[in-house]
């Protein structure tokens, strides 16, 4: 094993539609180039890509590692209105979506994880829709076996509280997060792309590491594979929203680096030994334990008709 483990564990893939324009093939051929064995795929709020993405990295020698960037509600997920946790003042530090859901990111550890993220994620979807498919406490409790879990990008539930001044909230959050998914799988998520919103929770997010003994991972928040991609990509987010290049208001990513980083790129993002600590823990604690048996393996549920003497089924059809 090389000298600088590292997996990417928050990818973007182009099934994330209108915000990811990280296409497979090309993710498959950059991991051969940088000879990373691992690679998620965690798509905002849905699974469509997953059978695609399970066999394509497969065929291409990658171990794939199942998961999604999961929208979850700020109360329950039959909560249907908006939620704010701070002052007026606040609003731009307060629950993302405008007031409609946080964020975090989730692993399939095996088959059990994976199928139970494919039932957390339809009921999300019939169940908890207000903007966006919102999982809770509820359905992650329910579904927690085989899972991984993190406190999620700075739009999660824990670094939200913690810009907002809430500090004993998000500890009080973060540790009903670890006990859902157990000590041993549940991570302090920390990201550097050069911008403000990144580094403000970072104290507070070391201080939650300490008190609860989490471990951290460091993550990219990629969107595409390749560094030249980034003004394909915000194009891309034009058409999502329905603006103009020219329009200096427009929704667009602030920093820079959400590519696919080689292993050296994202070590000497940061010296410390928090950062240093999480990029390792994204190959020894999470993708060497990612069991991928079976994952795919699914019983047919299709009923069976019966037919008439001289056909079989699709010919009964066809008739």
């Amino acid at each position: 094993m090389t000298d600088q483990p590292f997996t990417h564990l928050h990818v973007h893939t182009q099934y994330s539609l209108l915000d990811g324009a990280a296409r497979l093939k090309d993710m498959f051929k950059a991991c051969n180039e940088m000879e990373m064995t691992h690679v998620a795929i965690t798509d905002h709020g849905n699974l469509h890509g997953a059978y695609d993405f399970f066999h394509q990295a497969q065929a291409a020698g990658v171990t794939p590692v199942m998961g999604i960037e999961a929208y979850l509600a700020p109360e329950s997920r039959r909560y249907a209105k908006p939620v704010k946790w701070g002052a007026p003042h606040q609003k731009n530090d307060d629950v993302s979506g405008a007031g409609a859901y946080t964020h975090m990111t989730i692993w399939a550890r095996n088959k059990t994880g994976l199928h139970n993220l494919f039932r957390a994620q339809s009921r999300a979807s019939f169940e908890g829709y207000f903007r966006k498919p919102r999982m809770d406490r509820e359905l992650l409790s329910e579904y927690a076996e085989g899972l991984m879990g993190t406190t999620g990008c700075p739009s999660g539930e824990v670094s939200t509280k913690i810009r907002l001044g809430q500090m004993d909230e998000a500890l009080k959050a973060a540790g009903e997060y670890q006990d859902i998914f157990g000590k041993e799988n549940f991570f302090v998520e920390i990201m550097d792309h050069g911008i403000d919103i990144d580094t403000r929770a970072r104290a507070g997010l070391e201080e939650i590491a300490r008190k609860l003994k989490a471990p951290f991972v460091v993550t990219n928040d990629s969107h595409y594979t390749y560094a030249q991609e980034a003004s394909a990509h915000d194009t891309l987010l034009c058409i999502q929203t329905g603006s103009n290049m020219s329009d200096p208001d427009r929704f667009k990513f602030d920093g820079s680096g959400y590519y696919l980083k080689s292993a050296a790129e994202m070590y000497a993002i940061d010296s410390s030994d928090a950062w240093q600590e999480g990029c390792r823990n994204t190959q020894l604690l999470i993708a060497d334990r990612v069991d991928t048996e079976g994952m795919f393996q699914f019983k047919n549920l299709m009923p069976k008709f019966d037919v008439p003497e001289g056909y079989d089924e699709v010919s009964w059809f066809r008739e």
